[in-house]
């Protein structure tokens, strides 16, 4: 039986260690950062905490370690209104790390320790089989196993659950996994990795979605900075402009989007009044520091919107 509007995050949890410079340091070259803090973070972690405040029906499914950052992170997810039972525990393993610099401009650089996360594994995915085949939506990233991410898929896919896959971080990925695919949210370089098509203006958008409808994916959304995203629907596209806003910190503004757009589609909102709801979300989170500390609720989304009228 399908719990309606019922979301289900598939994906990473990590703690993300952020350190402000003024420039990127080469190789070699030893900089000063200031304003160091430790913030959670995890595509599918950020993702989770963006649908949760958002005002979502969601349930997690993921790993941490048996540490203390994990046990601080399930901790803080229960009061994002985030269901935690399918997050896994796992011995003797460390929860996922991301060591990440920002420079003045807001832009990020970030290396990963897949940690916890690389424990997602086929039997885990197998043993969350009745919340994916009874969610309404499944929402993945590529920071789990590739094989996992696949495996639900499939059963979502059986069980006429929406598969939404946001492919970050880019990678190339296999027409099987793309044929299961209901909706599909790359950025521009990731929408290059899968398609071969440069993306840098809307024509390009065009085609590269085109590219993706033909690998069987319904509902194209290709996101595209500060310009808002390309959003195609079995071919029909347009541009759907974001909201100009002073970016602090773009660190957890493409999750955001991802969470608060299934959000907003599991209410039954139009394609591209959802999209606003996630531009909303997004060009909130923006202004913030931090992943998940950055992400908006409910509340401020809706007044955001107010506010443009």
């Amino acid at each position: 039986m399908k719990t309606a509007g019922k979301l289900v995050v598939l994906g990473s949890i990590n703690a993300d260690h952020i350190l402000n410079l003024e420039s990127f340091p080469q190789p070699g070259e030893t900089v000063t950062g200031s304003q160091y803090q430790v913030a959670f973070g995890g595509k599918g972690a950020n993702q989770a905490v963006a649908a949760g405040r958002s005002g979502a029906d969601i349930a997690f499914i993921a790993c941490t370690g048996d540490d203390d950052t994990g046990e601080r992170v399930r901790n803080q997810l229960q009061t994002d209104n985030i269901d935690i039972a399918p997050v896994s525990v796992v011995a003797g393993e460390s929860t996922g790390v991301a060591l990440i610099f920002v420079n003045q401009e807001g832009e990020n650089v970030i290396g990963i320790h897949a940690g916890a996360n690389a424990a997602l594994s086929l039997a885990r995915i197998e043993a969350q089989r009745d919340l994916i085949a009874g969610a309404d939506a499944l929402l993945m990233q590529l920071e789990s196993p590739v094989e996992s991410v696949l495996a639900a898929a499939r059963i979502a896919h059986e069980n006429h659950t929406i598969v939404a896959l946001n492919p970050a971080p880019a990678r190339l990925l296999s027409d099987d996994l793309l044929a299961l695919v209901d909706i599909i949210t790359p950025n521009e370089t990731e929408a290059e990795k899968l398609t071969g098509i440069r993306v840098e203006n809307d024509s390009d958008a065009a085609r590269a979605a085109q590219a993706l409808h033909a690998k069987g994916i319904k509902t194209v959304i290709i996101t595209l900075g500060s310009r808002g995203v390309w959003a195609s629907v079995k071919g029909e596209g347009r541009r759907v402009a974001g909201f100009k806003v002073k970016a602090v910190d773009t660190i957890a503004a493409g999750d955001t989007f991802n969470g608060a757009l299934m959000t907003a589609l599991l209410e039954k909102r139009a394609l591209d009044d959802a999209i606003r709801f996630a531009h909303a979300a997004a060009a909130i989170a923006v202004t913030r520091k931090g992943a998940q500390p950055s992400v908006p609720w409910r509340k401020e989304i809706d007044e955001f919107l107010r506010q443009q009228g």
